[in-house]
């Protein structure tokens, strides 16, 4: 797969995709004159909201309450129907002490199996999710999640296995992990790749297991990471986990490296460089040879945090522009779900020197051609997960590969920064850029927060109004928005929330005050988030209604 590209082409093919995006042909006039006509972006049916909105005089677009099961419970209903029992009835009294025992069963709910699965299907209707609305969640790549992986994941030759199998009746799956590792290895430009690491962080610390390790292994002592200030968050908590010192890089005003900042503080304690490219600022640092080569020259090492690989997929390749070690989210890159926390995936390339630290076991082809574990690594850090890392995302990773191929992995990335660069490009006459354009695949706004007393948590409340997930906030530079279109979005997505971020800067104008007790259309208003938190209210009590 030819994937190899040195930086200054990528910094050049992101500068012709922004002023592609920016000219007229791009910047077509708004697809949706009122964007509160589309609250869903898609799985809005206008007739039923409308008839919705008469039966309960609730406006159009706007969620209602769901009644507790309490609420609806009828006495006699039932959800199951149990067949009867073949043992002898027993009297609790006789097998249970008396003192343990209610003087009455407990009040629960009653309800049919219909108004069962209404309620709950209610219930799911009211969550955001990325089937149902859209994310821009700078810095998270919430992007489609085909559902072409999970048929994968639900074959019996997958789903049906047990970690403790012998090897020669789980080939197929050993296979495809050996090739999901080397397609990984391809994409990174890396030597070899683990796949034990159950998540983006675990990647990370296992990357600095591996640096540490090969320090130890040269009979060196080195206790300093540096982090650029562009940097991701699990970055410097990771140096702590490690026993290691952070010291942070400063960035210049284009969101790159300062590279004097950085040769000021590389020196003989160094162990690495933890550094995101493209950046959190959306930009792709197209120093990162130089930066490199000079951390190499003071025996360092570079770690790449892989969270931002959907801007470059096809296009470079980290090792081959310096990096040693990098993790990859294949949640975000390799469009496996996010899963609200778990489970995941954060497979570790090496390159070629670091391969003898990298966790136990390691799948390998034999010269026979079979498969299996190779435990025969004296150098390793040991095993970071138990069994062989999270099966069935690596699964859905894999089937995405396949289904990709290298071209397609490159159009998807080529297609993210374009999306990126013609959201910013649409609104960047009513939000500020404090970075220039071109950007890699996100970008940040600052709102002018102070003119209107309007903050970016009541940007982030009214976007609701509009069945949009908020951006992330306030993160890397304080009051800002980032966004994150991603290449899964198609334009017409992309037109109504440009038309929704233009409307909410006329409302900062006109009436702050739409913002700042927003969001209007939800169950719940605007709640007192600090009493929310110390005080929740978590119980319903049959006797009052509360």
């Amino acid at each position: 797969m030819p994937y190899k590209c040195h930086p200054e082409r990528l910094h050049f093919l992101h500068t012709n995709i922004y002023r592609a995006s920016s000219a007229s042909g791009m910047i077509a006039r708004p697809a949706f004159q009122d964007p509160l006509a589309y609250p869903t972006g898609g799985f809005y049916n206008p007739r039923l909201s409308e008839a919705i909105a008469q039966a309960t005089d609730k406006e159009p677009g706007m969620i209602t309450e769901e009644p507790l099961l309490f609420e609806i419970s009828s006495p006699g209903q039932t959800a199951v129907a149990m067949p009867d029992t073949d043992v002898p009835p027993v009297r609790p009294e006789a097998v249970i002490p008396r003192a343990l025992l209610a003087d009455a069963p407990p009040p629960l709910p009653e309800i049919g199996p219909l108004d069962l699965v209404r309620h709950y299907t209610a219930l799911a209707h009211r969550l955001f999710s990325i089937d149902q609305q859209f994310y821009p969640l700078g810095s998270c790549t919430m992007k489609y999640n085909p559902r072409v992986n999970e048929k994968a994941l639900a074959l019996s030759g997958v789903a049906d296995l047990h970690p403790y199998q012998r090897d020669e009746d789980v080939q197929g799956l050993l296979e495809m992990m050996h090739r999901l590792a080397e397609y990984l290895a391809e994409v990174g430009g890396m030597a070899e790749v683990s796949l034990q690491p159950a998540a983006g962080a675990h990647g990370e610390l296992t990357g600095l297991l591996i640096i540490n390790a090969y320090h130890r292994d040269r009979g060196q002592k080195r206790s300093k990471v540096l982090t650029p200030d562009t940097a991701h968050g699990t970055n410097p908590a990771t140096c702590m986990v490690c026993g290691n010192t952070l010291v942070t890089v400063k960035s210049r005003s284009d969101g790159r490296v300062d590279m004097d900042d950085l040769r000021s503080k590389v020196d003989a304690d160094t162990a690495a460089l933890m550094i995101t490219n493209p950046n959190t600022c959306g930009k792709f640092d197209n120093q990162i040879g130089d930066i490199a080569e000079l951390l190499h020259q003071a025996g360092a090492q570079v770690y790449l945090d892989g969270a931002n690989m959907n801007a470059v997929m096809g296009i470079t390749r980290p090792g081959d522009f310096g990096v040693d070690v990098m993790h990859y989210n294949t949640h975000k890159t390799f469009s496996t779900p996010h899963g609200c926390g778990g489970p995941g995936a954060g497979p570790v390339g090496v390159a070629e020197h670091l391969r003898p630290f990298l966790p136990v076991p390691v799948v390998v082809r034999r010269d026979n051609g079979t498969y299996g574990w190779d435990h025969d690594r004296p150098k390793s850090i040991g095993k970071v997960r138990s069994f062989y890392g999270q099966i069935g995302v690596l699964v859905r990773a894999y089937a995405y590969f396949r289904a990709l191929g290298a071209q397609g992995l490159r159009s998807a990335s080529e297609k993210a920064v374009l999306a990126a660069n013609y959201v910013a490009a649409r609104i960047r006459h009513r939000y500020a850029m404090p970075f220039p354009p071109p950007y890699a695949h996100e970008f940040i706004t600052v709102p002018d927060f102070d003119r209107t007393e309007v903050r970016e948590v009541d940007f982030a409340k009214r976007l609701l109004d509009y069945h949009i997930h908020p951006p992330t906030m306030s993160w890397p530079i304080h009051h800002c928005l980032m966004i994150e279109p991603t290449e899964t979005e198609s334009k017409r997505t992309l037109d109504r929330f440009c038309d929704v971020l233009l409307t909410l800067a006329d409302e900062a104008e006109k009436s702050p005050e739409t913002l700042r007790t927003a969001p209007h259309r939800m169950p719940i208003g605007r709640l007192d988030e600090v009493a929310a938190a110390r005080k929740p209210v978590v119980r319903w009590r049959a006797n009052d209604g509360s």
